[in-house]
């Protein structure tokens, strides 16, 4: 196990944040990897940045990414502080294979490389952000949590093993179920909790279950994020409104959207 690991420092949450009772939090799987089905791979970092905050908007405080591409981590930065006019810090855990590599986005079409598929967090200001290993197979990539700890908040991401016989292969998700209890383990008193990501798991999974019974889910009526499927996941201690992005088609998920209180 990787333990944690400390990418950054510094705990200044940006004013207009701070001012808030409330935080904007968007989690979406990008498909900007390995997926050659989605509009975004292959694309340039500047091109994945730009999807992303298109989709970000002004308002947003906090992004969680999965299928991210560490090499758009800069790009990321520059467009959202040029669009929104806020310092941004982003911040990326790639995967890795199960032989210990990274494991690597596919190049852009001219060919160049793009760094490892991700699990992404970006902030509106300074964060502390830890990577918390996570329960993996041994026959598939390892799995990790991306937390960022400002003043009132933990925010935390992950992408889970998939219940595919290369992944999560065993009946009853047995990695998925120790992945969704080591992730919310990571949650802290004085601190309001914001967790969530591809989840890769059905709303009514027994592993689900606690976390439902001690956490508000931004969406409860639950619809599609993946096709026909939910998939995507934002759980928090108080939801004050919640929307579900129907329109995008530049990936197979759909961006979940939450304000949450402080």
């Amino acid at each position: 196990m990787l333990g944690h690991a400390i990418l950054a420092a510094g705990l200044a949450l940006s004013p207009a944040v701070a001012a808030r009772p409330e935080i904007s939090v968007m989690t979406w799987n990008v498909c900007a990897g390995t997926n050659p089905s989605c509009s975004l791979y292959r694309r340039t970092a500047p091109e994945i940045a730009r999807a992303v905050g298109a989709q970000a908007g002004r308002g947003t405080d906090v992004l969680f990414l999965q299928e991210f591409c560490t090499g758009a981590d800069a790009a990321l930065e520059g467009w959202l502080e040029n669009a929104t006019g806020r310092a941004w810090t982003v911040r990326s855990w790639g995967l890795v294979s199960q032989r210990g590599t990274p494991y690597a986005c596919h190049p852009d079409l001219l060919g160049r490389p793009r760094g490892a598929q991700s699990v992404t967090v970006a902030v509106a200001g300074r964060a502390a952000f830890h990577a918390h290993a996570l329960s993996s197979p041994p026959w598939s990539v390892r799995r990790a949590a991306l937390c960022a700890d400002l003043p009132r908040v933990r925010a935390c991401t992950s992408h889970l093993s998939v219940g595919l016989p290369y992944d999560d292969r065993e009946p009853g998700a047995p990695y998925r179920t120790k992945q969704v209890r080591e992730l919310f383990a990571l949650a802290t008193p004085g601190r309001t909790p914001v967790f969530g990501g591809d989840l890769n798991l059905r709303p009514h999974s027994r592993a689900l279950a606690p976390v439902y019974a001690r956490h508000q889910e931004c969406d409860p009526r639950r619809r599609p994020t993946m096709r026909a499927k939910k998939l995507d996941y934002l759980f928090t201690t108080r939801v004050l409104g919640c929307r579900v992005d129907t329109r995008t088609k530049v990936s197979d998920h759909q961006p979940l959207h939450l304000r949450a209180a402080l």
